[in-house]
């Protein structure tokens, strides 16, 4: 009573009855054919691909290489243009020195004031804060070293360590030897670095001369804990040292009077009358 009294032929049969009549043989044929030249097809146009690729990689290569040179001569120019100014500037403030005698009080004002607004060379105790991008990780997709997503330094992050030492008592700054003044930039243009429109790279140096205490100051005010913060949070890495006898270099410009600017006018001549 519990067993099946159906033999499993008549299953099979009505199973091949369902599903239709069997397919002709030719027509098994035709479909193999037709995924094999579909196969064929795509194998054709991979390589194809492949060999475009691999055509233009020597063009690509030339062209990178290129602009790579056209960039490096470009800055061994810039390089050049900046010594013959260095070199004018000291012949005027040996001329100005000649002028005004060695010793007067007007030349000691007049250097103060250059000293102080970054367009003069200053010697002094300070200290450097070097800042540099995350450790580089193994992409394990691509298997290259890639920076970690907020591992990088940012302008954000040099802007905020030169303000930071300006507020700790810092009488001059550089950021990888280049002097900042009043009217001084530092911003992102693509992936670079620029800091009055020339490039720095990381690691950063900032440089600071300035009183006894300013590293302590600066380590104990915001932008020391916001360095701590961006090491602990993204992997950033800095080191602060105090140095003796720094040198920081004048500024590459001279910096331009926005809105002072000296008057020559004559005095009015005084007139008869009064009260």
């Amino acid at each position: 009573m519990f067993r099946n009294p159906l033999d499993p032929g008549y299953a099979d049969a009505a199973e091949r009855r369902a599903s239709g009549p069997p397919k002709p043989a030719w027509r098994l044929a035709g479909a193999r054919g037709l995924r094999l030249v579909v196969l064929v097809a795509i194998g054709l146009l991979l390589a194809v691909a492949y060999r475009h690729v691999v055509a233009g990689e020597p063009e690509s290569a030339r062209a990178h290489a290129g602009l790579v040179d056209e960039a490096r001569g470009a800055q061994e120019r810039t390089d050049e243009l900046q010594a013959q100014a260095d070199a004018l500037r000291q012949e005027v403030a040996a001329l100005r020195a000649q002028a005004l005698g060695a010793g007067s009080g007007e030349l000691r004002a007049l250097r103060e004031q250059e000293a102080a607004t970054g367009l003069a060379k200053v010697v002094g105790d300070g200290v450097i804060v070097t800042v540099s991008d995350a450790p580089a990780q193994v992409d394990p997709t691509t298997g290259k070293q890639v920076t970690p997503e907020g591992g990088r330094v940012l302008d954000v992050d040099l802007q905020d360590v030169a303000n930071g030492l300006w507020a700790a008592g810092a009488e001059a700054v550089a950021v990888n030897g280049q002097r900042l003044t009043a009217t001084s930039t530092i911003r992102t243009a693509g992936g670079a670095i620029l800091v009055d429109f020339r490039p720095v790279t990381s690691p950063y140096q900032v440089t600071a001369i300035g009183p006894e205490n300013m590293l302590d100051s600066f380590l104990k005010g915001p932008s020391g804990a916001q360095l701590r913060g961006l090491k602990a949070k993204y992997g950033i890495q800095f080191s602060t040292s105090q140095r003796d006898d720094l040198t920081l270099p004048a500024a590459g410009t001279d910096v331009p009077l926005r809105y002072a600017r000296p008057d020559v006018s004559p005095s009015p001549t005084p007139t008869g009358g009064g009260r």
